[in-house]
């Protein structure tokens, strides 16, 4: 079956171990014995608490999530946290925003609806990399400061986590870049992480959440967004997405037998320094397209020029034709951008990849003018 199927670059949804669509598989027409799909089970069954459950002891020990923050199951992907990060945060209506990219952007429009929005970043609209902390024009009085760790469109990925001042909450949205690396999780007031793309399926979106944020939502904050209605009823309050929790914790499962975040760390660096160096070393026949220290390890984006040292349509049109020849698909950059754009998340192997570094090297020979 392996062989059978194509090298899936999409950002989202994207690619899923084999491993764990085998297991979905397996169980499909009959999970632990019930005579019934997964999706036919109640989400207050003993079946499915199991299920949940332990995609929460999951992620506690993959991230070291210390006692006092509560792990949530939500719907609504970021989109719905953008609304619900100040809904539940924004108490005296001030809030810091980093504006990296075109997620950060949207999250930092919808705050505006709640509140006062500081951006912290001078406004741009061409997103190249991450100005110097120097720069920054931080509140120490702000309720929280948002920032997503990796902006997909444009391929710009934090390195390190943001200094704030003291007693500010810092929100980070994952989505494309959670448990591919170890973090301190007590540096954050929230994490949180559509599942898409390093986690599972859409329709998800876990959260991590200090408890000492939690019961300060706003009077008009929907039931649907409130953190402390949610931690309360163990995030079924209403009936969640449970295909896709159900699948996020084989993905957890995977992970953990896989060699845990150690093994994806390194994996995730060694990925995305192959595809880079050749990006590097093509004589500006590939190009970047942010500063080199803060490429995204998630989203190597780059074009492809012609002899005018100019961006080529017609030669990034014929790597997509000949990739996909090859079962190397869902390449082309997000369609603000354009460009090419491979994904290289957790499901992605370092032999898939070597794939697309061997395809690279053959185009640029094949169409490199010296």
């Amino acid at each position: 079956m392996a062989s059978l199927r194509p090298i899936n670059f999409s950002a989202g949804p994207a690619k899923l171990p084999l491993k764990v669509l085998e297991k979905a598989q397996d169980e499909m027409l009959d999970f632990a014995k019930t005579g019934c799909c997964i999706m036919e089970i109640s989400h207050r069954s003993a079946e499915f608490k199991n299920i949940i459950t332990q995609a929460e002891k999951n992620l506690r020990e993959l991230w070291n999530i210390p006692d006092n923050y509560k792990v949530l199951f939500l719907q609504g992907g970021a989109t719905g946290q953008f609304a619900s990060i100040p809904l539940n945060l924004m108490v005296t209506g001030k809030a810091d925003y980093i504006v990296t990219g075109t997620w950060s952007n949207k999250a930092a429009k919808e705050a505006e609806k709640y509140g006062a929005v500081n951006y912290v970043l001078p406004k741009t609209s061409k997103y190249t990399g991450i100005p110097d902390n120097k720069s920054w024009n931080l509140n120490p009085d702000a309720d929280y400061c948002y920032y997503c760790v990796n902006e997909t469109v444009h391929g710009i990925e934090f390195q390190d986590v943001p200094v704030v001042p003291a007693g500010v909450p810092l929100v980070a949205d994952m989505s494309s870049n959670a448990l591919t690396k170890a973090i301190d999780v007590t540096k954050f007031g929230i994490v949180y992480a559509c599942t898409q793309k390093n986690l599972g399926t859409a329709g998800l979106t876990v959260m991590v959440v200090r408890e000492d944020l939690i019961g300060n939502q706003r009077k008009e904050c929907p039931a649907i967004f409130d953190f402390k209605l949610m931690s309360d009823n163990e995030s079924l309050y209403n009936t969640p997405p449970t295909w896709s929790i159900y699948i996020t914790k084989l993905f957890l499962d995977w992970l953990m037998t896989e060699g845990g975040m150690k093994h994806f760390e390194d994996l995730s660096a060694r990925k995305s320094q192959r595809i880079y160096d050749i990006i590097d070393s093509s004589q500006h026949f590939y190009s970047g397209t942010v500063q080199k220290n803060c490429r995204s390890r998630m989203n190597v984006c780059f074009r492809i020029n012609g002899t005018d040292g100019l961006p080529s349509q017609q030669l990034e049109d014929k790597f997509f034709v000949e990739g996909k020849k090859l079962d190397l698909i869902s390449m082309k950059g997000h369609r603000s951008v354009g460009g090419v754009r491979a994904c290289l998340y957790n499901a992605m192997s370092l032999e898939e990849t070597e794939k697309l570094a061997t395809f690279m090297k053959h185009f640029l020979s094949e169409n490199h003018e010296q």
